[in-house]
């Protein structure tokens, strides 16, 4: 039974030692570009929304995400309504899609993912290097290839859908770079721009408090900080007689 046991934790340390460096060795093969996140630019923010509304949201939808929590970046309810409301949803509704999932798998091979809380999943770095990573590669289903995804076989589900605004890469092979073969509608660091705004708004949405959470919590930090003051000094008060 303790040959057995010892057998059992050691095909366990075997597979977990595998599985770390599999783990280290992906994310050893592809660089994360830090993507320019800022909760307090609203002005980010809302062209963010305006990207994801109107490309992301044809087929992903955000079910954890409500339209009116767009009040909190500076959006009134007009806008929201006049500018990102199309299918007769309410300010109330959630982001949701008319996509059905069974026929999506069909045509991508994978149901597209909820992407309320994407950021939090893969980080912000990772989708800001993912929306930039597309590449051509005709040997693929959907003739994109984007090696962020899966730096091993660097095959993906999805379209670039963003490819008229970027333009086509293509993959140098010899140096392992993207190069761009034909350009799109914008330059690339205005497309930098908007992919970092897209992304910034993702990180928002994956955490729609996180600003006034944090906000709250220097206010606290701020009490705790004066009543240890005044705790302490009551405390010398207390024991001046005997010290």
């Amino acid at each position: 039974m303790k040959i057995s046991i010892k057998l059992g934790l050691s095909v366990l340390s075997v597979l977990s030692a595998l599985l770390f460096a599999q783990h280290a060795l992906a994310n050893a093969a592809v660089h994360l570009d830090k993507a320019p996140i800022d909760a307090s630019n609203h002005e980010s923010l809302q062209r963010g929304a305006r990207t994801f509304v109107n490309n992301c949201l044809n087929c992903h939808s955000a079910n954890y995400m409500r339209y009116n929590r767009l009040l909190a970046i500076g959006l009134t309810e007009k806008q929201i309504k006049d500018n990102l409301l199309f299918a007769g949803e309410k300010v109330g509704d959630t982001m949701k899609v008319a996509l059905n999932p069974e026929e999506a798998k069909k045509w991508f091979g994978v149901a597209p993912p909820d992407l309320s809380v994407e950021v939090r999943a893969r980080g912000a770095d990772w989708v800001y290097s993912y929306m930039r990573a597309f590449y051509r590669d005709e040997t693929s289903t959907t003739g994109w290839g984007n090696c962020v995804f899966d730096p091993v076989s660097c095959k993906v589900s999805m379209p670039h859908v963003l490819y008229q605004l970027q333009g086509e890469q293509i993959m140098n092979h010899e140096t392992h770079q993207l190069e761009l073969s034909k350009p799109g509608k914008l330059a690339p660091a205005e497309y930098d721009a908007l992919v970092g705004d897209l992304t910034n708004f993702l990180a928002f949405m994956a955490e729609p408090a996180k600003q006034q959470r944090n906000h709250l919590g220097w206010i606290v930090l701020l009490f705790l900080s004066v009543l240890l003051v005044l705790t302490y000094k009551l405390k010398k008060a207390y024991w001046k007689d005997i010290h």
